[in-house]
């Protein structure tokens, strides 16, 4: 059996690691953050602790993989929480896989593999933080959503494309509404777009405001 402080500086590190991961997420405003992170890892470390030492006055011998597979199969449900779908985009998996992982390391603090752990903690950073930015300066990932209120009718959604193919611009989504007004047919349009890095926000709003019938148009906040 290990020492009561033991105990206690197994979970504080598992909290910690678990707090700069959940702090990464928390500046990117993702569904998961610090506290969230914290509770995953420190409670990780518990369930781990209880079960390799938590039966021993018991006096009878447990498998302290039981309880293990139980985080890792249940931390599931909490990620899945996170993930989010929007058109035909999916939001999320990564802040999901780092509460999986985050459950994987509060496991591995809590029976002692500290080498294990901190390395993990390590690549987890390294490829929340670094390769982030890695990936932003190589692929071009940026989706927007743009909304145009226009009155409804033929060829709108083509000079709209227009100007779209004119900054290039690819529409990955489209979602329209329909409402009438006094009479007249309105449609709220929804467009899910790939943006470039040269990409001129405002521009693009100017021109689609020039189109005849297009009443207004805006840019949905992330």
């Amino acid at each position: 059996m290990i020492s009561e402080l033991e105990v206690v500086l197994r979970l504080l590190a598992a909290a910690i690691i678990g707090g700069l991961v959940g702090l990464e997420r928390e500046v990117n405003n993702r569904p998961a953050g610090l506290r969230t992170h914290i509770l995953v890892t420190s409670g990780a470390a518990l369930i781990m602790l209880v079960s390799k030492y938590g039966f021993l006055d018991l006096g009878i011998s447990t498998d302290p993989a039981r309880l293990a597979a139980q985080v890792i199969s249940g931390i599931g449900f909490l990620g899945a929480g996170t993930i989010i779908m929007h058109g035909n985009m999916v939001h999320g998996l990564t802040t999901a896989a780092s509460l999986w992982t985050s459950a994987g390391i509060g496991l591995a603090i809590g029976a002692g593999y500290y080498v294990g752990a901190i390395a993990c903690s390590f690549i987890m950073m390294f490829t929340l933080v670094i390769l982030r930015a890695v990936e932003n300066s190589i692929f071009v990932r940026r989706y927007n959503v743009l909304h145009v209120i226009a009155k409804e009718r033929v060829g709108l959604i083509g000079e709209i494309g227009s100007v779209f193919a004119k900054h290039s611009l690819i529409i990955k989504h489209i979602n329209m509404r329909q409402k009438e007004n006094n009479d007249e047919i309105f449609i709220n349009i929804e467009f899910v777009l790939k943006m470039t890095k040269r990409t001129e926000c405002n521009r693009v709003i100017e021109e689609i405001n020039e189109i005849k019938d297009v009443q207004s148009s805006y840019w949905e906040e992330s």
